[in-house]
């Protein structure tokens, strides 16, 4: 027990003259120091090893989404490869055959689109030539002096085609090793967390891997969850681009699907796309009646879906879906903010649940801990996020 100090009794001396609150404030501030350290070094390497890393994260989404399919087709009997090739086949199926789709709706729609632009554009600078009493060639010539502005030599051709080539030589290099990892976590993803696990100390394995545990069922939820979010905000801009006879819909609903797996800013972005081709094809009051469906279709994921179906998975603020989305997309570009919110989710959910001491009766968590170390009470009898 502490002996609590007399009245009479002097305290003790300080030694190097340093008042206990200044210790307490300095030994916080190296333990920060040190964890920012660390941070700053994982995202540093990870930034470095960026064609590496990427493939990996896509891998690992891939597997969190085709992990459900890839376990009901074991649970009714089919073979373990069996099931994994399956599953690969239909993501490759349902990638290839949404590929053709907006290359074939392109081939079809963008000569139409090319000429009603350049329409569009005659039009423009003859309104602009009325309003402003300047004559069409005058406007001609500053469009010319722009252009002219910008070094488009042979040699700024020539460095262009190089960084394409690169870059596709990249994105396929990219997408290989993306496909081998999700064979290898699909068929022997398991053993390979294990052997993970072996690597660290063995009194800190059974909480790891309980938080692991809830951090990748909390990814697998948010794979899923996001496919239907981003399939409703598809449909809904795509059946108003459709409903305006807009060409290229079935692209742009494509393209508002891929996005949206961006969280808040993805669909809005790819959306006006659509906006822009009411307005190049038919004018301003489509481009705004385009613009109404864009917002309405948001309202209702951001107002409906989000809170109702993705916040029972993410379990994160808004505001820190906001703020992850835009440190990933200032760190990583697009594929930081294709991250952000999944690696946000896992670590929230698996910290949480280790912090909770839930681990140790219950190592495989199912959606009900989840729910229930992931909201606390409000002081009146209330659970809040």
């Amino acid at each position: 027990m502490l002996r609590r100090r007399r009245s009479n009794e002097p305290e003790a001396p300080l030694t190097d003259g340093v008042p206990p609150g200044m210790r307490i404030a300095g030994a916080w501030s190296w333990r920060l120091l040190a964890i920012t350290a660390v941070i700053g070094v994982v995202i540093f390497l990870v930034m470095q090893l960026a064609l590496l890393v990427i493939p990996i994260f896509v891998a690992v989404l891939l597997a969190a989404l085709l992990q459900p399919l890839n376990g009901w087709l074991q649970r009714i009997g089919w073979p373990k490869w069996l099931s994994v090739t399956a599953s690969m086949l239909a993501l490759l199926g349902v990638v290839s055959g949404l590929i053709w789709l907006v290359v074939s709706q392109i081939r079809m729609g963008l000569p139409a689109l090319e000429e009603r632009a350049i329409e569009r554009f005659d039009e423009i600078v003859g309104q602009i030539s009325s309003t402003f009493g300047i004559s069409e060639d005058e406007i001609q010539t500053v469009i010319d002096d722009t252009i002219g502005q910008f070094d488009l030599t042979d040699d700024w051709f020539v460095s262009g085609a190089l960084s394409v080539g690169s870059t596709v030589g990249e994105v396929l290099t990219g997408a290989v090793l993306a496909l081998f990892t999700l064979l290898f976590l699909l068929l022997d993803g398991r053993r390979i967390w294990t052997f993970v696990l072996g690597l660290l100390p063995k009194q800190s394995r059974k909480a790891v891997d309980g938080g692991a545990t809830a951090g990748w069922l909390t990814v697998t939820n948010f794979a899923k969850v996001q496919i239907f979010v981003a399939f409703v905000d598809a449909v809904g801009i795509g059946l108003g681009a459709l409903f305006l006879q807009l060409p290229l819909a079935l692209p742009i609903a494509v393209a508002v699907f891929l996005g949206s797996f961006i969280p808040i800013i993805g669909a809005v972005v790819t959306g006006a796309l659509a906006v822009v081709v009411a307005l190049v094809f038919y004018g301003p009051v489509q481009a705004l009646i385009m613009l109404g469906i864009v917002l309405l279709v948001q309202q209702i994921e951001g107002n409906i879906l989000q809170p109702l179906v993705m916040g029972s998975v993410v379990k994160v603020h808004p505001l820190a879906v906001v703020l992850a989305v835009a440190a990933g997309g200032f760190l990583a570009g697009i594929p930081g903010t294709l991250f952000a919110v999944p690696i946000v989710a896992f670590l929230n959910v698996s910290i949480r649940y280790i912090a909770s001491g839930a681990w140790r009766t219950r190592p495989r968590p199912t959606m009900d801990d989840l729910a229930a170390i992931t909201h606390v009470d409000d002081g009146r009898g209330k659970k809040t996020p």
